[in-house]
């Protein structure tokens, strides 16, 4: 069967309705981050970000039109007010860039492999090829700055070993636990840094929230976020290892929303998603149980803050339904 009258498949959808609704919200924080931005390297970083961000939602439309398929709603400038004053730091700006294009850079790269429309493939390989680009003008910038948080340095290894003992992989317990390995220490640092942003992210929008319900619900995530930046830190600092610190980021004291309530919580849901993912992977990739079952344990936590915040999303009529398959049962009227 020839593309032209081939359908998207499920997956293909997928990667499209969510670059729209991430781009869609990308936008309006862009947009409103140049509002407030004086350095003129962050600004240049500001524009390319806002112009991969409208070329991708656009390229999108473009593929759903000619295939027949709704737009989704996503967001628009009735979710930002450019009127706003100045919410966070410029550093917050560089670390927010530096977050966002590593978790576009997994979302690309996970929904690529499950797509065969060509359009699509196309679509994506030059998202992750721009995600890719904007990651390294980001590093550049922080790092040209001295604000880029590097992942410990260990002694060099003098030989290679393989594993003998299981005492290697240690007890539920953490009692003579072996040095970290590589693997262990840069998901640890990783899932602090992004918790250290995390907290900046919530502090800022629990201040500018609408919804007394939603400033609630900023706070526990803020305090969630602080929470295990304490754990990971006391894993790394116990093995003598630096942990990431806060570099010059800020929160004004503004309390006039430059969001609709509907896009911070969007983009909270985004947030802990992608949190949740970076968990998994690294409980997968430690080898000490103490390490792997303590994200595990914390997880579920999270999870639970996650469907905490989708039901107010749904009490609310925020949350945009995605496409799904046709309930048969309600057709046959069984």
């Amino acid at each position: 069967m020839s593309e032209q009258k081939t359908r998207l498949t499920a997956s293909e959808i997928t990667a499209l309705w969510s670059a729209y609704q991430n781009n869609t919200m990308s936008v309006c924080v862009f947009t409103y981050f140049l509002k407030h931005t004086v350095d003129l390297e962050v600004r240049s970083l500001l524009e390319f970000s806002l112009e991969l961000s409208k070329n991708n939602f656009q390229k999108v439309v473009e593929i759903l039109q000619r295939e027949n398929q709704p737009i989704p709603v996503g967001f628009t400038d009735a979710d930002v007010n450019l009127s706003a004053p100045r919410l966070f730091s410029e550093a917050i700006y560089l670390y927010y860039l530096k977050n966002m294009s590593k978790i576009a850079l997994s979302t690309y790269g996970v929904a690529l492999p499950t797509s065969a429309h060509s359009e699509v493939r196309d679509f994506l390989s030059k998202a992750i090829a721009t995600s890719t680009e904007l990651y390294n003008k980001t590093a550049d910038i922080l790092l040209k700055k001295g604000l880029f948080i590097r992942t410990p340095y260990i002694s060099t290894p003098h030989k290679n070993d393989f594993i003998t003992k299981q005492s290697y992989l240690g007890g539920l317990l953490k009692m003579n636990p072996r040095p970290l390995n590589v693997i262990e220490i840069t998901h640890l640092k990783a899932n602090t840094e992004t918790n250290i942003l995390g907290q900046f992210i919530y502090t800022g929008f629990s201040q500018v929230a609408e919804s007394k319900k939603v400033r609630q619900y900023l706070m526990r995530g803020k305090h969630i976020a602080k929470k295990h930046v304490k754990l990971f830190t006391s894993l790394l600092v116990e093995d003598n290892l630096p942990a990431p610190m806060e570099w010059d980021m800020e929160v004004t004291d503004s309390t006039i929303p430059p969001f609709s309530d509907k896009l911070i919580m969007f983009h909270s849901s985004a947030l802990i998603a992608s949190g949740i993912s970076n968990y998994a992977t690294a409980s997968a990739a430690s080898l000490r149980t103490d390490i792997a079952t303590t994200y595990t344990r914390i997880s579920v936590e999270v999870a639970q803050y996650a469907m905490d915040g989708t039901k107010i999303m749904i009490d609310n009529g925020w949350l945009e339904e995605p496409p799904q398959n046709i309930d048969r049962k309600e057709l046959a009227r069984v």
